[in-house]
């Protein structure tokens, strides 16, 4: 279940081969030099790489020529991913015999590809390609790394770097342990990480920090009961920070090696873990779990069988009833013959990036990204592109809510051991919508209690409705609000007059919101602004943006048909006073054609212009004429 391992590939210290071309002859070599060059070989068979550089540098200080421990000296340090020593060593060992060098062109051009330099790398491995009687296995080899060198630079081409600077920045010593972290996971609001911590080199457990001023308070094991002595990982964090779907392994009960389970923050800490149910959970293997913003959508990893490959991207839905639906395959825009892992869904809910080794990269999985589309669907994946991809293995990405400050794991030279946490600014091409939020609590407004409701968000532009989620138990609502559109706002409980908002983010905006909604019980004099029916200035027309509104307020007086109602129209003071009066009348008029329209008997509803009587704020800002420029619902009799 961990994060995956790198994958690099081990050249021999020492092909048995003899090149008949060669002028090297290892014959030669002086044989106390050999002996320390067999012992290097023993160190590095141990693991201990860097006292088997320090014997090879032995050797060849004796013996400069020693073609073989350069190859040494170039596999240890590419094996260690420090690539530009490795060139040296390789391009030494080939200024002694490049007859003798041909084979190393593979290894060599690998290390020029982690360097980046594709082009070098391309000319090597032509050189490699061209042995005479080269074995089927290395061609295929050989022809794999080509096309993966050939896909990077025509990557650069069309999307040139620019002044982007690939600049990952560890998360220092209160996240990062000699132990490895790694599935960093945080809330929308950027104050909570979560990851999981490899504990003594066994264990895996969830750690959590919060953001102070300056940095991160020092990570702690998560409280109450989520951290068990078996394997926990492969977390997320709901935006709201009050769920969290996780990987574990050999979990008793379990219906696989690996399943998905949730737990729920309470005032004790997190919950015990509860499975996610067999529609989820099978005999296969379930990992990487990525939840939607509002909730609804659980994407994950499985190798279970009716996918495309290895391991596939799914995604289930929430029923009404509270379970998770059947899961559907992403299908074959996404998924392929090869691997798909390590789903992440953006708090715009439409940006979506996953790793793969079945889309063309640079070798190993990569990083991509797709967008959903106006009709559900997924775009064609595009690769991140070096140098966030690169001829290793990359892991799990997320990206926070600014849209372009990305996280992840990785073992680079500033490590504290083993695999870090990461930041990182995306490339702008690759980033998400910025991402701004409204959250609070629904609550009765006489009473005061909380008030489980219903809050959706409408496109204003195409009246689509683009999230309706649920609040808690206790009313407590988190919707995202991605920057670009414009949006209305509605909370909705039976029984009760609804709640309008509109917000306006068209353009740029820095804004979060945070509202706590009363909510009015049906009864006389009860009354609400009607936020979302819009005119034009000095017009009495309904603008096509307050449909989804006023079809709310038709719908509401179905579900009540002994309710009247009366609805007033507001002006700001700018203008004549009896205009005024003429034009909000008339735009309260214009309302209750609307609703006739749709089926509202007339003697329901009656209407009155007040023009600007009745100002709820000053006229001498704009934001108070907006406020005051209104349409308003009061509840007549039930």
């Amino acid at each position: 279940m961990g994060f995956k391992q790198l994958c690099t590939i081990s050249i021999a210290f020492v092909f048995t081969i003899q090149i008949s071309q060669a002028q090297y002859d290892p014959e030669k070599i002086n044989k106390k030099v050999v002996a320390l060059y067999e012992q290097a070989i023993t160190t590095a068979q141990d693991g201990n790489f860097n006292e088997a550089l320090k014997i090879l540098q032995n050797a060849i200080a004796r013996e400069p020529k020693f073609l073989d421990a350069w190859l040494s000296i170039g596999g240890l340090h590419g094996e260690m991913k420090q690539y530009q020593q490795a060139i040296d060593a390789y391009e030494k060992a080939k200024s002694i015999d490049s007859i003798y060098f041909r084979d190393y062109n593979l290894p060599y051009s690998i290390n020029l590809a982690g360097k980046g330099d594709f082009e070098k790398a391309v000319a090597a491995i032509n050189d490699f390609l061209g042995i005479n009687n080269l074995s089927d296995k290395s061609r295929m080899v050989g022809e794999y790394r080509k096309k993966s060198y050939q896909f990077a630079i025509n990557y650069a081409k069309q999307k040139p770097l620019g002044a982007y600077r690939f600049e990952p920045t560890n998360l220092g010593d209160s996240i990062n342990s000699s132990n490895s972290e790694y599935y960093p996971t945080i809330t929308i609001d950027g104050k909570e990480l979560i990851f999981t911590r490899r504990v003594n080199g066994i264990n895996e457990d969830f750690y959590g920090a919060s953001r102070n001023g300056s940095g991160w308070h020092a990570a702690q094991p998560l409280s109450g009961n989520i951290n068990t002595q078996s394997n926990e990982g492969a977390q997320n964090i709901s935006q709201d920070g009050q769920w969290l779907i996780f990987t574990g392994c050999n979990f008793p009960g379990g219906a696989g090696s690996c399943d998905l389970y949730i737990s729920y923050l309470t005032p004790n800490g997190w919950s015990e873990p509860q499975s996610l149910g067999n529609r989820i959970n099978t005999e296969a293997w379930e990992s990487a779990p990525s939840l939607s913003p509002d909730k609804k959508e659980l994407y994950f990893a499985s190798n279970r069988p009716g996918g495309f490959g290895g391991s596939d991207i799914w995604v289930s839905r929430l029923l009404p009833n509270g379970r998770w639906g059947e899961p559907e395959n992403l299908g074959p825009v996404i998924n392929t013959a090869g691997e798909e892992s390590c789903p992440f869904i953006h708090a715009d809910n439409h940006t979506f990036y996953f790793t793969s080794n079945g889309h063309l990269g640079y070798g190993g999985d990569d990083l991509f990204i797709s967008r959903k589309q106006a009709d559900g669907q997924w775009s064609k994946p595009v690769n991140l592109g070096y140098p966030i991809n690169t001829i290793e293995n990359e892991g799990s990405l997320v990206v926070s809510a600014d849209g372009k400050t990305a996280w992840y794991a990785s073992d680079r030279s500033d490590s504290r051991g083993g695999l870090d946490l990461y930041t990182f600014e995306l490339r702008s091409d690759i980033r998400p919508a910025r991402t701004l939020w409204v959250k609070g609590k629904v609550f009765d407004k006489k009473t005061g209690k909380g008030l489980p409701s219903a809050v959706e968000l409408t496109d204003l532009s195409t009246q689509a409705l683009l999230s309706k989620v649920q609040t808690d138990e206790t009313g407590h609502y988190l919707v995202t609000l991605p920057v670009g559109k414009d949006y209305a706002f509605n909370v909705n409980r039976k029984g009760y007059l609804f709640y309008s908002e509109n917000f306006s983010l068209s353009q740029q905006s820095d804004s979060v919101f945070n509202i706590d909604i009363p909510l009015q019980p049906i009864e006389a004099d009860a009354t609400i602004v009607l936020r979302n029916v819009f005119f034009d200035v000095n017009k009495f027309d309904l603008k096509p943006e307050s449909t989804s509104e006023l079809d709310k307020l038709a719908a509401l007086l179905h579900d009540n048909p002994t309710v009247r109602i009366q609805l007033s129209g507001h002006t700001d003071n700018v203008g004549k006073a009896e205009d005024n009066l003429v034009l909000s009348n008339n735009r309260a008029q214009a309302v209750v054609k609307y609703l006739v329209s749709k089926g509202i008997d007339q003697q329901r509803l009656t209407f009155k212009g007040y023009g600007a009587t009745q100002p709820v704020a000053g006229n001498d800002t704009e934001e108070g004429r907006a406020k005051n420029r209104r349409t308003e619902l009061k509840v007549i009799s039930q």
